[in-house]
C-alpha cells in the first residue's frame, strides 16, 4: 500500500484511543506559517540547542517581548553550559532580572552544571535523557527535541491545547490538562519528520497570534475547517479566575529580591522590612519562602543575601 501523500494530511480524521478526532489541515498551517511566523531568534539556524533550551525556560509564563532581550544577554554572556556553570548563582539570578519566577533560574544554573560535567556541554536529543535534567519537564523536554534537533514528537503547551481544543473539539477553552494531550496531538502531526517539527512550531504560533485565549481572530485562521467555528463559536463553560499580581505574596518576594540583586553583598534585615510595609506578616512568609526555595540565604549573623553570597560582606 503506497503511504497518503503530504497532501492527505490535511484532510479526513485520525485516531486517538480508538476515538476518531478531526485532523487539522497541515498544508494550509504549514504554508501560513512560512508565510507569516515571527522572527523570533531563537528559531534561527544558528541556534544551539542549549540556547533554545534558555529560550524554552524563559518563556514559560512569561511574554516572548519581555524574554527577548534577556535571552540575547544570556546567549552573548553564556553561550554554552559551562560557561554558565562557572558563574555563581547570585549571578545568574541578577542576570535573570524581573522575569519571575526566579527559581527557573536557579534549577537552568543546576543544569548547565550538569550538562558541563556530564554530557560533555552538550544539551542531549533524547526526551528520556532531557527529563532527567534539573528544571526539565515533559514540555520543555519536547520542545528541545523538537525544536533544536527536528524530532517528530508532539509538543503540547496552552497554545496547542486550545488550537487543538477549538479546531478538533469544538470547545472554546482546553479545560485541565489530560493524559490525552500528548497522544492526540502526536496523531496530528504529519508523517514526514521535518514536516512534524515545522508543524508543531507553526501550531504554537497560530495559538500564540491568531487562536488566542481572549480574542480569536477567526478571519485570519488559515485552517479551512475549525469544529469550534463550525458549531457557532459555543462560550466557554470554564470559570477563569482572574490572578492579580498587585498585593499578592509573588509581588512581596519580588521586591526582597529586588533589594538583594541590588546589594553587592549581605544586607542587613532592616532594608527588607523597609521594601514591603503593607504587611509585615506577608513580608515574613515571603521572605520564609525566598530561604526555603534557596533563592536566599541567612549569614551566620543574622543578615540576607542572594544564594551563593551569604558568606561575602558587603562592599
Amino acid at each position: 500500500m503506497p503511504k497518503p501523500s503530504a497532501a492527505h494530511e490535511g484532510a479526513g480524521q485520525v485516531r486517538t484511543d480508538g476515538v476518531a478526532v478531526n485532523r487539522v489541515d497541515a498544508e494550509a498551517l504549514l504554508r501560513w506559517y512560512q508565510e507569516t511566523a515571527r522572527d523570533l531568534p531563537w528559531r534561527r539556524a544558528e541556534v544551539s540547542a542549549w540556547q533554545i533550551l534558555m529560550s524554552e525556560i524563559m518563556l514559560q509564563q512569561t511574554p516572548v517581548v519581555r524574554v527577548e532581550p534577556i535571552w540575547r544577554e544570556w546567549v552573548a554572556r553564556w553561550p554554552v553550559p559551562s560557561a554558565m556553570a562557572t558563574s555563581s548563582q547570585a549571578e545568574v539570578l541578577r542576570a535573570w532580572g524581573k522575569l519571575g519566577y526566579p527559581r527557573r533560574a536557579l534549577r537552568l544554573h543546576e543544569c548547565a552544571r550538569v550538562l558541563a560535567e556530564q554530557h560533555d556541554d552538550e544539551v542531549p536529543a533524547d526526551v528520556e535523557v532531557l527529563l532527567g535534567l534539573p528544571g526539565v519537564g515533559a514540555y520543555t523536554a519536547r520542545a528541545v527535541a523538537c525544536f533544536a534537533y527536528g524530532q517528530r514528537v508532539p509538543v503540547v503547551d496552552t497554545n496547542v491545547r486550545r488550537v487543538v481544543a477549538r479546531a478538533v473539539h469544538g470547545r472554546a477553552e482546553a479545560g485541565n490538562p489530560s493524559s490525552r494531550d500528548l497522544p492526540e496531538t502526536e496523531a496530528l502531526l504529519p508523517r514526514q519528520i521535518d514536516r512534524a517539527a515545522m508543524f508543531s512550531a507553526a501550531l504554537m504560533e497560530l495559538g500564540a497570534t491568531v487562536c488566542t485565549a481572549r480574542t480569536p481572530d477567526c478571519a485570519r485562521c488559515p485552517l479551512p475547517k475549525c469544529a469550534w467555528v463550525a458549531a457557532g463559536r459555543p462560550v466557554s463553560e470554564v470559570v477563569k479566575r482572574t490572578q492579580k499580581y498587585e498585593g499578592t505574596d509573588r509581588q512581596a518576594r519580588g521586591r526582597l529580591l529586588d533589594v538583594l540583586r541590588d546589594a553587592s553583598g549581605p544586607v542587613e534585615r532592616i532594608r527588607l522590612d523597609i521594601a514591603w510595609t503593607r504587611d509585615p506578616g506577608q513580608r515574613d512568609r515571603a521572605l520564609d519562602s525566598l530561604l526555603i526555595d534557596g533563592l536566599i540565604e541567612q549569614t551566620a549573623d543574622g543578615l540576607f543575601a542572594l544564594a551563593g553570597e551569604g558568606g561575602q560582606p558587603e562592599g
